[in-house]
C-alpha cells in the first residue's frame, strides 16, 4: 500500500460510494482526509468513523467560492493539500436530448464540469506555490462513447477529461500530477439509478457485473505513487488488467 503518512487529501463527493470508500482507503494509508459534499450528516458520520485524521466540509462544488473556502479550511486544519480527488458527479437527467429539461442539463454541467474546474482552480495555486501536488479526477468510458439518454453525462465527462489534459500541459512542469480514472461500472447508487432507468445496455447489467467501490479507491491510492508517473496527463481504465495488477486488486 502507498504510504500517505503526513499527506493531506481532499475528496469531493465524499458522502457515499467511491468518495466514501476513497476516504477510508486513504485514511488507512495514513493520510489526513478532508471530506467535501453537500450531505452534511453523511460526511459528519464518516468523519466520526475515521477519527481525528478527517474533517467534514459541507460544500457545493458548483460554486467556486465554496470550493475555495473548502480548500482553505483543509489547509488551515492540516497545513496543506497534497492530493485533490474530483469525485463529485451527477448522472441525472437521463433523457433523450429532444426531451431533456434544460435546467437539469445545466445543473449537471455545473457539478460535473464546473465542479471539477473549481476544485482544480482552488487547489492548484496552493500546490504550485508549495512544490506541487496530485489532482485525480473520476472519469468514465462515457467520455468517449455516446450512450442513449446520457447526453449530459457523456458531454460532462468528455469535458472533465479535457481539463485533465489541459492542466497536465500547463502545470506538469510546475509539479502538478494530473490523471483521470475511468473506473468502469461500480456497485454504487448510481448503478441502481441506471438500472431503474431502463435506458441503454448499461441498465441491463446485473449487480454482480459491477466492481466494488473499494477497487477505484485503491486504484486512486496507487495513482498517488511514483509508479503511476507515466500515466500523468492521461486517463487510465480499471478495465485494464495491468492496471488492476499494479493497484493490487488481482
Amino acid at each position: 500500500m502507498t504510504d500517505m503518512q503526513g499527506k493531506t487529501v481532499l475528496i469531493t463527493g465524499a458522502s457515499r460510494g467511491i468518495g466514501a470508500a476513497t476516504a477510508r482507503v486513504f485514511a488507512d494509508a495514513g493520510a489526513n482526509v478532508a471530506l467535501v459534499a453537500r450531505s452534511e450528516e453523511a460526511i459528519a458520520n464518516l468523519t466520526a468513523e475515521i477519527g481525528p485524521k478527517a474533517i467534514a466540509i459541507p460544500c457545493d462544488v458548483s460554486r467556486f467560492w465554496e470550493m475555495e473556502k473548502a480548500v482553505a479550511a483543509c489547509v488551515d486544519t492540516f497545513g496543506g493539500i497534497d492530493v485533490l480527488i474530483n469525485n463529485a458527479a451527477l448522472l441525472d437527467p437521463i433523457s433523450h436530448l429532444s426531451e431533456a429539461n434544460p435546467e437539469e442539463w445545466g445543473h449537471l454541467l455545473d457539478v460535473n464540469v464546473k465542479g471539477v474546474f473549481n476544485g482544480m482552480r482552488a487547489a492548484m495555486p496552493w500546490m504550485i506555490e508549495n512544490g506541487g501536488g496530485t489532482i485525480l479526477t473520476i472519469g468514465s468510458g462515457a467520455a468517449k462513447t455516446a450512450y442513449e439518454g446520457w447526453g449530459a453525462y457523456c458531454a460532462s465527462k468528455a469535458a472533465a477529461l479535457m481539463l485533465t489534459h489541459t492542466i497536465h500541459n500547463e502545470a506538469h512542469a510546475k509539479g502538478i500530477r494530473a490523471i483521470s480514472l475511468s473506473p468502469g461500472t461500480v456497485a454504487t447508487q448510481m448503478q441502481r439509478d441506471i438500472k431503474a432507468s431502463g435506458m441503454n445496455p448499461v441498465s441491463e447489467l446485473e449487480w454482480g457485473d459491477h466492481v466494488p467501490p473499494e477497487w477505484p479507491a485503491k486504484t486512486l491510492l496507487w495513482m498517488c505513487s511514483r509508479e503511476a508517473d507515466d500515466q500523468c496527463g492521461s486517463e487510465i481504465s480499471l478495465r485494464d488488467e495491468t492496471i488492476r495488477q499494479k493497484a493490487g486488486l488481482i
